[in-house]
Parts: structure tokens; C-alpha cells; sequence
């Protein structure tokens, strides 16, 4: 930690955040009585908030974001000395880190071939959607138009990403949504919708097929799918569910599209979460760990095939994709994600995410066996979740203010966890992990332990 924080009394930032700033997901009225928490520095996994306390970060920034971890001077100095050069030009134009940084990706990506620039993972979805509309008229006579979404599933927080979103509580308030978007259902099998199944994933994506035959097979232009769900709960994908969608979609002509906001540039093991499944992909969008936060930059990527969908005309003024993002022309996140990329390669992040990975889900499965508190441990990667549940023969789900107490005891324990929340009405129940690539297995060990004691404190079991 940087001296100068014990040294210095930063009270004038914290009072200023109290006043003027307006925070994510956050009810102010608690900050009328208590000081919001600033974040001043972070090196690794550990951050440092403005009172000079360490925390272990076991959440990557909070969202899944820091892949490679905090402090990386590589990139900030390769971010400075774009900007020196160029920091931004529209993207009509092309600039030397977005071309490279889009070969550099799309070797990671057999069978992609395009990407389109812009800053969240909401947008990237939004491109994705705007593409299957505009394909939808340009090919379809306006018909294949509807955009299919998966329960517990999240793609962002704008309207139409809300609307093709599968988490009721997050979309509470804001309607009326835009038409179009239809839910198919969840598949997390320990929730089963159909009781006891032999072939659970099989039963899950043909679920996904009943619902296009029963909207038209020649109204559905897409369907959005995250490769595993995260804020609904961490669910990895059950045995023979991917290649059941995948033959699915391609029976119906329905473009698949990607969510890789979370999975992408290495969180699962694999440089995307859907290599792990053979899935060849129409559309995959991507944010958070493209740049590890080190700048805003997002991704759309696309095969040729959809690609070429735009330019078959010259002279149709139409017939081109009509988007702009202003700052997807920012050079700042390309050349961050290219560092980004390099350093995951070079320090065998991938092979350390598998490794420690797996000793964070033995330590979880450890403490299932010791709290029976936790109901279910899933996950893939350093993307893991353990559900919390009253009582394991009925399933029923821990109350949210007892879980987010656990998540309160782990962090007086020195280390932040996460929690799914404002997710599924009654089902926010389920504990997430997601530490950056570069973990060791001594902080593995850390997090894990800080759990132990947080279940034993506050459910005492």
C-alpha cells in the first residue's frame, strides 16, 4: 500500500463522495448515518479503501472485471503512450491498436472474423440485437425479428438489454420493455422445473424448441445465451445442453448469439467460456476482463457469414450497419486489451485459472460437507457459487439478509465475496467467487477459510 494513504487524510474525498457522487446499486439513505466506502489503490488481488484498510478481492473489482489482477504498469504505459499518439479517432476510421487488437482476437475465436468496437457489455448486446433486427428486415421480409432469452440469465442494464433480460427483479420498474424478446427456461438443475429427469440437459434445451415452435419457427431471428449464468446464480450448463441448442438453432435458422461479458479472455479456463462446449457461435459479445478495467472497451464479434449480410449491396443506402459508438473509437481500450492479452498468455493464466480453480471448488465442496448451510457448489473456472439453503431435503433458500450477512462476516474477515441480488424474487441465495487469474493457492485457501468462519458466525452450522 502506498504510504502516502496512512499518511494522508483523504476524509475531503469521502465527503465529497457522500455529496455529489451516486453510486451503483447502492440505497444512499444509509450514507445519511455511515461514510460510503472509497477505493483508493489496489496491487494484485488486495485493495485498499480510504481508511487504509486491506481486503482481499475475491470478486475482481466487484463485477468480475480484473482479470489479471491490480497494479499491471504494462498496460497503464501501454494505455499512456496510445494516448500520447492517438487517443481517439470515430470508427469509421480505423487506428493501429483496433486493428491489431482485433486480429489478435479473433486468432482466439475459430470461425469469427469481425469486431465491432464500443464500451459496455450492454452496448456490445444492444449492436448484437440491432444486427438480428436489421437482418431480420434486410433477409426475412421483417418476420424473424424476435430475440430469445434464457431465465436467470442478465445482458445488460439499458432498456432493451433489461427486456432480454432473465431476472425478474432487476427489470421490476422500469417497463413497460420493448417487444420481441421472449423467455425460454433456466437450466440449472438443481432448480429443476420437470422433477427428476434422466437427461436434465437434454429436457432443458428441448424446452428452448417448444418455445420456438410455439412463437414460429419463422418469427425467431436469435437467441442470447450466456455460456455460464452468472448473476442468476453461477450455473454452469448441464451435460448435452449445448450441442442440443446448438442443433437447434441451426434446424431453425436462428443466429446464436454469445454472452461472454463475464466468461470472456480466460474467467472459465478457456480464453472464451463457450470454447469449453464445442458451440460455434454467430455473434459472441464480450466486456469486463477484454481489458481487465484498465479502460472501457467492449466487443462484438461476428463471423463472416453475418458479416457479409451487410455489404451485399453498394447501392442500397440501407443496407450497411447504421451504428455509431462514439467512444468505441477510443484507442485506450484496444491497446489495454492487447497487454491484457499478452499477459494472460505469457504468465499461463489460463492454465493457473483451471489449477486454482479446481482448489477453489474442492475447498467449497470441503465446506458443504462441514456447513449444511450450502445446498449446491457449481462452477467453472474461477467462476464459482455455493447456494445457501434453510434446510437441503426441501431446498428451501437462505433468506437474502442472512446471506448477505455471511457476506458481511467474510468481509470483516479481511476478504469480499459476492452474492447474487436484485436477481430472482426469493433466489438470491447464492454466494460468488470469481478472484482474479493470477490467484494463488495460499489466498484460495484465504477466501475460502473466510467463508468457514462467516457460515459458522452467522448460521452456526
Amino acid at each position: 500500500m502506498d504510504d502516502a494513504i496512512k499518511r494522508n487524510d483523504l476524509s475531503h474525498v469521502v465527503a465529497a463522495d457522500r455529496a455529489h457522487v451516486w453510486h451503483h446499486l447502492s440505497q444512499h439513505k444509509q450514507y445519511e448515518k455511515i461514510d460510503p466506502r472509497v477505493i483508493v489503490e489496489g496491487k494484485g488481488l488486495r485493495v485498499w479503501d480510504a481508511t487504509g484498510r486491506e481486503t482481499l478481492d475475491a470478486v475482481s473489482g466487484g463485477v468480475w472485471t480484473v482479470n489479471v489482477g491490480y497494479g499491471r504498469e504494462s498496460i497503464a504505459n501501454a494505455v499512456r503512450d496510445q494516448l500520447l499518439k492517438l487517443n481517439f479517432f470515430a470508427g469509421a476510421a480505423g487506428t493501429v491498436p483496433g486493428a491489431l487488437f482485433a486480429q489478435a482476437l479473433t486468432e482466439k475465436m475459430p470461425g469469427m472474423s469481425r469486431v465491432y468496437y464500443s464500451n459496455s457489455g450492454s452496448e456490445a448486446n444492444e449492436k448484437a440485437y440491432k444486427m438480428v433486427r436489421q437482418i431480420a428486415h434486410r433477409r426475412h421480409g421483417g418476420q424473424k425479428w424476435k430475440i430469445l432469452y434464457r431465465e436467470r440469465d442478465y445482458h445488460g442494464t439499458t432498456i432493451a438489454a433489461l427486456a432480454s433480460g432473465g431476472q425478474e427483479e432487476r427489470k421490476m420498474q422500469y417497463g413497460p420493455f420493448p417487444e420481441g424478446f421472449v423467455p425460454v427456461p433456466h437450466c440449472l438443475e438443481y432448480r429443476s422445473q420437470w422433477g427428476e429427469v434422466s437427461d436434465y440437459g437434454l429436457r432443458a434445451a428441448n424446452a428452448i424448441e417448444e418455445v420456438i415452435e410455439r412463437e414460429g419457427p419463422d418469427t425467431v431471428g436469435a437467441i442470447i445465451l450466456e455460456p455460464v449464468t452468472a448473476g442468476g446464480g453461477v450455473i454452469p450448463p448441464p451435460e448435452g445442453y449445448w450441442p442440443r441448442v446448438q442443433e437447434i438453432c441451426r434446424k431453425h435458422d436462428i443466429l446464436l448469439i454469445i454472452d461472454e461479458v463475464v466468461c470472456g479472455l480466460g474467467r472459465t479456463g478457456t480464453w472464451f467460456g463457450y470454447q469449453n462446449y464445442d458451440i460455434e457461435p454467430d455473434i459472441v459479445t464480450m466486456a469486463k476482463g477484454v481489458a481487465s478495467g484498465y479502460a472501457a472497451i467492449s466487443c462484438t464479434v461476428t463471423t463472416e457469414r453475418v458479416f457479409e449480410m451487410f455489404k451485399d449491396d453498394a447501392e442500397d443506402h440501407l443496407s450497411y450497419f447504421r451504428d455509431i459508438s462514439t467512444f468505441g473509437g477510443c484507442t485506450a481500450g484496444p491497446a489495454a486489451a492487447l497487454e491484457n492479452m499478452r499477459i494472460i498468455e505469457d504468465e499461463g493464466l489460463l492454465d493457473n485459472c483451471l489449477k486454482m480453480g479446481d482448489r477453489l471448488m474442492g475447498n467449497l465442496h470441503a465446506l458443504m460437507e462441514k456447513h449444511a448451510v450450502i445446498g449446491d457448489v457449481r462452477g467453472k473456472g474461477l467462476f464459482c457459487g455455493a447456494e445457501l439453503v434453510a434446510d437441503r431435503a426441501t431446498k428451501e433458500p437462505l433468506p437474502e439478509k442472512q446471506v448477505a450477512a455471511v457476506v458481511a462476516a467474510a468481509m470483516a474477515r479481511g476478504v469480499q465475496i459476492g452474492m447474487t441480488n436484485r436477481s430472482v424474487p426469493g433466489l438470491n441465495n447464492t454466494l460468488t467467487l470469481s478472484p482474479a487469474l493470477v490467484v494463488t493457492a495460499d489466498e484460495i485457501d484465504r477466501i475460502t477459510d473466510a467463508i468457514d468462519g462467516a457460515l459458522t458466525e452467522v448460521c452456526g452450522t
